[in-house]
């Protein structure tokens, strides 16, 4: 099989290359440029792409680097920045998965010939007896990609590999360092690429819009700290508010962009019984006993998974019910739902 392998410099993705070579696959790497910006972190750094190069010098494979900015700019980027300045808490990283890594990239992949994408991260791609694919948990629980992934679907799953979705983060520095690559001791990259460390958030969307001072006041109304930037407060947020010291925690429990007010309250304030879900998508269709079938729902990338039951309320809407009540979910951010270690689908907290 042709197989293009996205690259990023990393080690996971250089493992991959070379069990796909191993495997007897025809392999070529790509690289993606996205960031055509400043970027000290996640996977577009120059050092990111040197590497990628160097590695498929070392397994003897084609590298090529493939520019994709104003894709990015526009589905990733510039989303961004709107969500925040609507008081929304994006997730860019699964929105580059969904409209980059497995969607343009594919299409490209398939214009120049290529009949799979590979890429390196920990999850798996299990067939299941009806002939379905559903996307799976990886093998090392602690590296877990698969809530990242959630939006492939049957079009994307038959034409993607995840080589080392069965593997553990040792097992795959060990097959590394085995095979002398560069990349064996690289650090994981955890941060948003267009995001430096020395600007930070603030510094990038300050650049981009207005921040605008706020109040911070209780459940009664009264004022009781502030916050330089309303549109960089989340949900569920504590430090950073003003608030003077002692007495129980407060969390961030509302934020009103529009009047530049942000809400705080005791934890039990920030628990709900259930929560709605947008723009759901579904691996292979509905759950067959909807309406009301029982899952897991994981609210975060490393989160625990909370019992529930969902509710199918449109075509990509739904309404999942926490069979106790759970931690509210900042609107913008993605909730999966799992059967077992099975990606069904997911969609974003409304």
């Amino acid at each position: 099989m042709r197989v293009l392998v996205a690259m990023s410099g990393g080690v996971d993705s250089s493992v991959a290359a070379a069990r796909l070579i191993a495997a007897g696959h025809e392999v070529v790497g790509v690289t993606m440029k996205l960031w055509g910006g400043e970027s000290d972190t996640g996977c577009c750094s120059v050092s990111d792409v040197d590497d990628a190069r160097r590695v498929a010098q070392q397994l003897g494979i084609a590298h090529h680097t493939w520019t994709f900015s104003g894709d990015f700019d526009r589905h990733v980027v510039d989303p961004y920045v709107d969500a925040h300045r609507r008081g929304v808490t994006p997730n860019p990283c699964i929105e580059c998965n969904r409209r980059l890594k497995f969607d343009r990239l594919l299409r490209r992949a398939e214009a120049v010939g290529m009949q799979a994408v590979a890429t390196g991260h920990h999850a798996r791609i299990v067939t299941r007896a009806d002939g379905t694919r559903r996307l799976a948990r990886g093998a090392d629980a602690a590296k877990d990609q698969s809530y990242v992934l959630y939006v492939l679907r049957q079009a994307e799953l038959s034409r993607t590999l995840l080589p080392v979705g069965e593997l553990t983060k040792a097992e795959v520095r060990a097959e590394a360092e085995a095979l002398g690559l560069r990349t064996a001791g690289k650090p994981d990259s955890q941060d948003v690429c267009f995001i430096t460390s020395g600007r930070g958030r603030r510094g990038f969307l300050g650049g981009r819009i207005d921040l605008s001072p706020g109040r911070v006041v209780d459940e009664a109304g009264r004022v009781v700290g502030s916050v330089d930037a309303v549109e960089l407060v989340t949900m569920g947020q504590r430090r950073g508010l003003g608030l003077p010291g002692g007495g129980a925690p407060r969390y961030v429990v509302d934020v009103d962009v529009p009047a530049a007010t942000v809400r705080v309250g005791p934890e039990r304030d920030l628990l709900c019984e259930h929560l709605s879900l947008e723009r759901v998508v579904w691996s292979a269709g509905p759950p067959a006993a909807a309406p009301r079938s029982t899952v897991t729902a994981q609210c975060s990338a490393h989160g625990s998974p909370r019992p529930a039951r969902i509710e199918p309320v449109g075509d990509d809407r739904v309404l999942v019910r926490f069979e106790r009540r759970e931690r509210r979910v900042a609107r913008g951010q993605s909730v999966v739902l799992y059967e077992g270690d099975e990606v069904i689908g997911g969609g974003i907290a409304a």
